[in-house]
């Protein structure tokens, strides 16, 4: 298997792993509405839980949206280019995107390194849910590498 394919593999089941955060996240402001409803007595951190569950949902999601390009594209001026131009202003996106995906892995790193705090009900520490952004933008770094490894395919003639 080659690198890519494991980055790709990887990327993939991250993916795959946030999106199953939706059911318990679904389950708990259901049952938290219920409560509060019937009860008149929310679940306590609920919030907290959500907030949480949905860092990792998001993040998780960010390289597996790049790879199967879901992310939002506007296109109408681009697509009335030639195939040069369009692969030279994509390899210039995608240089630009790594670029952004770096400080948010530096950046990441640092504040979450130095993270003491904890939540304000249920007394989660921040730290491991700040720490998960690094790896994430990682891998969104790598399928933009990718991404741009093929735009300069496609500038050469041999996409």
């Amino acid at each position: 298997m080659r690198v890519s394919e494991k980055f790709r593999r990887t990327t993939y089941l991250m993916g795959m792993g946030g999106m199953l955060l939706l059911i318990p996240m679904m389950v708990l402001t259901t049952c938290d509405v219920i409560a509060r409803a019937f009860w008149h007595k929310p679940i306590m951190g609920t919030m907290e839980l959500s907030s949480y569950m949905l860092v990792l949902f998001v993040f998780s999601g960010l390289a597996y949206t790049q790879q199967v390009k879901g992310h939002v594209r506007v296109t109408f001026l681009v697509s009335r280019l030639g195939k040069r131009w369009r692969c030279l202003l994509e390899a210039m996106a995608y240089l630009l995107c790594l670029f952004i995906t770096a400080v948010l892995v530096w950046q990441g790193w640092a504040v979450g390194v130095q993270e003491r705090t904890v939540s304000d009900m249920l007394r989660i520490p921040q730290r491991p849910f700040r720490l998960f952004l690094p790896p994430a933008a990682l891998l969104l770094a790598t399928e933009f590498l990718f991404d741009l490894v093929g735009a300069l395919r496609g500038l050469r003639g041999r996409k």
